[in-house]
């Protein structure tokens, strides 16, 4: 196997972790809305999760652990995944709360950190930012 193989290994690894957290979000009110059905569907296109892997995640989710990225950058695309799926129905309940705080620390952001993070989205993503702008006012003072 070469270098790049585990590279490329790793790194799916690490994307079927961040699907099955966003899968577990998606279901944590009980069933899959269509909205909620097709986010996931897209994020399984974006993170290379083919269909066997998709429905082997959609039956248990939690069985995937977190393997955070290492650069800055990717953990926040990571929370901003997170909160788009969250957002499909326009709200953020106590139990999905409570999953992108655990989510965030599982990342490596600090409890200090992963509270205002998440206040802060939750303040900001009420709108439905993309990514850029997401960053932008993650970031601004």
């Amino acid at each position: 196997m070469s270098f790049t193989d585990l590279f490329e290994s790793g790194e799916h690894k690490r994307n079927l972790g961040h699907f099955a957290s966003i899968a577990s979000i998606a279901s944590v009110d009980g069933t899959l809305n269509e909205v909620e059905e097709t986010m996931l569907k897209r994020f399984a296109r974006k993170l290379n999760i083919d269909e066997s892997e998709y429905t082997e995640v959609l039956k248990n989710p939690s069985k995937y652990p977190i393997n955070p990225p290492n650069s800055a950058d990717k953990r926040l695309e990571r929370m901003h995944d997170l909160f788009e799926m969250i957002f499909a129905d326009h709200i953020i309940d106590d139990d999905e709360r409570s999953l992108i705080e655990k989510y965030a620390i599982g990342l490596g952001y600090s409890e200090k950190l992963a509270e205002k993070l998440i206040k802060r989205s939750i303040d900001i993503y009420q709108g439905g930012l993309d990514l850029e702008d997401y960053r932008y006012l993650l970031n601004r003072r």
